[in-house]
C-alpha cells in the first residue's frame, strides 16, 4: 500500500538519515536486552578464561540486535521514499553491500554458536569478498597524487586482478581488524559508531545519500548497542556484531563516498580505523616473528598494551575513542567536508558520553 504524498515528497535526504540514525539507535537499544535474555535462557554465553577480560560468563549474541536494529530502520526509510532516487547503478551495490553484510554476520554468529576454526572462517570471507567483487564492489580506480599538464589524467584504473586483490583485502582486512578490537567493553561499538558518522558525512559531503543512509543506519546500530555494551558491559557483540560492523564500514567505503574518486572515498575508513589496522599489522608480526600463527590467542593487542600501562578498563576505550574521533576529524577535513559535518562528528564524540554517563548513573542507582 503506497504511503501518503505527503509523506514520501517532504522526505529529504537530510531528513532520511536523521530519521534512519535515530530508528535504529532506538530499536538497537529496546532489541538487545531482548536478545541477552533469551540468550541467557538458551546458555548461549562466553565463559571467562585468562585472555579474556570478563570474569563472568556473558550472552554474545548482541550482533543480532545490532542487525534487527539496522534492518528494520533502513525498511522503514525504504517504506517512506529515501531509496526512490537511487541510479541504477548504485540499486545492485547497495543490495550487494547489504547481502554481504549479512553473509558476514552470518559467518560470525557461526563462529559464536559453534566455535569455528579459524581457516574455514577465512575461507568464507575471503568468498564472500570475492562474489562482492564480481558485483561491482570493487576497488577499480585509484586517483594519482600528481598529473602533468593542465588536461592530465589523475585515475588509474586497476586490471582486473589488481583490483579484486586490493578489495579483497580491504574488505577481509577492516573485518577482522574490528573483530579483533573487540576486546574491552563497548570498544569496538564505539570505534564503528564514530567511524560511520564519519562515513555518513562525507557521503552526503559528497552528494551520495544511499550510502549515507546505509551509515547512518550503521551508526545507530552501534550507538544503541553500546547503550548496553560499555563497561561493565551486560552483553558482547560477538563475532557476528564484528563481522558484520566491519564488512559494513569496508563496503560502504567503496560503493560510498566518490566511487570513482578511490583515494579519497577510502582515505576517511583508512584514517579513522589506522589504530585497529595498525594493531592487527603489529600483532600478526609479533605471533610471525616468534614462530606462532596469525591467530594465536594473546595479549599483544593495543588495548592489553594500554592496560598494562595502569589504564582503566574505561580510561583505556575512552582513549582509542578519542584518538579514533580526532582521526576521523582529520580525514572530514582532508576530503573538504562541509563544516555542518565537522561539527556532527563532534556531536557524535557528546553522544556517546552522554550514552556512558547515562550507563553509569543507573548502574550507580541500581547499587544497594
Amino acid at each position: 500500500m503506497p504511503l501518503p504524498a505527503a509523506l514520501t515528497l517532504a522526505y529529504s535526504p537530510n531528513a532520511a538519515a536523521l530519521l534512519t540514525f535515530a530508528v535504529a539507535m532506538l530499536l538497537t537499544a529496546l532489541i538487545v536486552p531482548v536478545v541477552r535474555r533469551y540468550g541467557l535462557r538458551w546458555g548461549l554465553i562466553d565463559a571467562p578464561d585468562p585472555r579474556k577480560q570478563h570474569t563472568r560468563p556473558m550472552v554474545r549474541l548482541g550482533g543480532v540486535g545490532i542487525v534487527l536494529g539496522f534492518s528494520l530502520a533502513l525498511t522503514l526509510t525504504w517504506l517512506l521514499g529515501g531509496f526512490a532516487e537511487l541510479e541504477a547503478s548504485k540499486d545492485q551495490l547497495i543490495w550487494t553491500t547489504l547481502a554481504g553484510c549479512l553473509c558476514f554476520f552470518v559467518i560470525g554468529l557461526a563462529d559464536d554458536l559453534f566455535a569455528l576454526p579459524p581457516l574455514p572462517r577465512l575461507v568464507l570471507q575471503l568468498g564472500v569478498s570475492l562474489v562482492a567483487w564480481s558485483e561491482g564492489v570493487r576497488i577499480g580506480t585509484i586517483e594519482l597524487p600528481f598529473a602533468w599538464g593542465p588536461q592530465a589524467a589523475t585515475l588509474l584504473a586497476l586490471p582486473d586482478w589488481l583490483s579484486l586483490l586490493a578489495t579483497v583485502i580491504w574488505l577481509v582486512g577492516i573485518t577482522n581488524a574490528i573483530n579483533w578490537l573487540d576486546g574491552l567493553d563497548g570498544l569496538a561499538a564505539g570505534v564503528s559508531g564514530i567511524a560511520a558518522v564519519g562515513l555518513l558525512s562525507v557521503s552526503f559531503s559528497l552528494h551520495q545519500p544511499a550510502a549515507g543512509l546505509l551509515a547512518a543506519a550503521l551508526a545507530g546500530s552501534c550507538l544503541g548497542f553500546l547503550r548496553h555494551n560499555f563497561n561493565p558491559a551486560r552483553i558482547f557483540m560477538g563475532d557476528g556484531g564484528s563481522y558484520f560492523l566491519g564488512f559494513a564500514l569496508a563496503a560502504i567505503s567503496i560503493v560510498g563516498p566518490a566511487k570513482g574518486l578511490t583515494s579519497v572515498s577510502l582515505l576517511l575508513p583508512l584514517l579513522i580505523l589506522s589504530l585497529p589496522l595498525a594493531d592487527m599489522s603489529a600483532v600478526i608480526m609479533g605471533r610471525l616473528s616468534d614462530g606462532h600463527s596469525p591467530f594465536y590467542p594473546d595479549r599483544r593487542h593495543l588495548h592489553h598494551r594500554l592496560l598494562r600501562t595502569g589504564l582503566s578498563h574505561r580510561r583505556t576505550v575512552l582513549v582509542i575513542y578519542a584518538f579514533t574521533q580526532w582521526l576521523a576529524s582529520l580525514a572530514l577535513v582532508l576530503v573538504n567536508a562541509e563544516m555542518r559535518f565537522l561539527w556532527l562528528a563532534l556531536a557524535t564524540a557528546v553522544l556517546i558520553w552522554v550514552l556512558v554517563s547515562t550507563r553509569r548513573l543507573m548502574q550507580q542507582a541500581d547499587e544497594p
